[in-house]
């Protein structure tokens, strides 16, 4: 199948698009390349640098490419950000995420696999977080996923779509062969910011809170291997054959790892300890979140290659070491 990966040059996006090609399909790359890196995509990929948002140019690549579905990872998806610039995560996420969606009815694409996120549910009630507990984001970025989400289930109710809505828990790691992994700037997300604090790119490392009430004082998430979450996507796909269909993941191992547990592990990796800095709460942080993902593996098939935080923290050392200026390295 011919599947236009918009976001296809970013982290999770260009790893879905080497599962694609290792699973038989022909992957076609849209990317503004804003966060994305050219060098993340495989030569022979086609790729086409446009906004997701200009209908006119994504109605080009539809027609030219003859794409049969679409997948989109090309939203914004810093929290803190989106809270202190909302309208940027507005106009990209929701209004250029409308303007996609117009463009594939105008080309009469009908099949779409969306990248959303457990933020959708804000602070649970209750753990592990399943697809149908209430959805009451906390911060922009949470509310511009929930917005699409909507906005699809009205489509698919229309007839207009069949859709998979997949929402992440923290994505991680690397591929397995070091080629591809995670190049952000700024950079986020824990795993990488202990690789830099180990290796001495960075003098230290924040860690924020140490008082939750968890076994070690410290938040704890559920981290799953950034080519589990890839192959998820696309096996679903025979479930999309039917116009309409509406479909809710959450994807994680079910397994919480607490930060200072990911601090190990990525002193056991380099085998260098990391200085850290210990920090008071940031406001917002949950101190649990971990997914229920029982239904993808019951309608799925899915199942995860990389079960626990080692193995994980395992790839993206393997990444990290040999790319130690992410893709500038090449």
């Amino acid at each position: 199948m011919n599947v236009l990966v918009v976001g296809g040059a970013g982290y999770i996006g260009s790893h879905c698009v080497r599962q694609l090609s290792a699973a038989g399909h022909r992957p076609v790359v849209l990317d503004n390349l804003i966060y994305g890196h050219r060098a993340a995509v495989a030569p022979g990929v086609p790729f086409h640098e446009a906004d997701l948002g200009d209908e006119k140019a994504v109605a080009e690549v539809l027609g030219s490419e003859r794409i049969e579905a679409v997948m989109h990872f090309a939203a914004y998806c810093y929290v803190g950000e989106s809270v202190t610039d909302p309208l940027k995560y507005y106009l990209n996420n929701s209004a250029a995420t409308i303007h996609l969606l117009s463009a594939m009815a105008g080309s009469g694409v009908g099949k779409f696999v969306f990248s959303s996120t457990c933020a959708t549910f804000g602070v649970p009630d209750t753990l592990p977080i399943h697809e149908t507990l209430p959805q009451a984001p906390i911060n922009p970025y949470g509310q511009t996923k929930l917005d699409m989400e909507n906005a699809l289930r009205a489509l698919a109710r229309a007839g207009k779509i069949s859709f998979a809505a997949f929402r992440y828990f923290n994505a991680a790691g690397a591929a397995e062969d070091g080629s591809i992994g995670e190049d952000h700037s700024p950079e986020t997300h824990l795993i990488p910011l202990a690789i830099d604090a180990a290796v001495g790119r960075r003098p230290s490392l924040q860690l924020f809170g140490t008082d939750y009430p968890t076994p070690d004082g410290t938040c704890l998430r559920d981290y799953v291997h950034v080519d589990d979450l890839s192959r998820a996507h696309i096996a679903v796909f025979d479930r999309l054959a039917a116009p309409g269909a509406a479909l809710f993941y959450n994807l994680g191992t079910g397994t919480p790892t607490s930060n200072r547990q990911v601090i190990r592990a990525v002193e056991k990796a380099t085998g260098r300890a990391i200085r850290v800095v210990e920090s008071p709460r940031r406001p917002g942080d949950p101190p649990k979140l971990y997914a229920d993902s029982a239904k993808a593996r019951r309608e799925l098939g899915w199942t995860v290659k990389f079960p626990d935080i080692d193995s994980i923290v395992a790839t993206a050392w393997n990444w990290h070491r040999g790319h130690p200026k992410g893709y500038a390295s090449r």
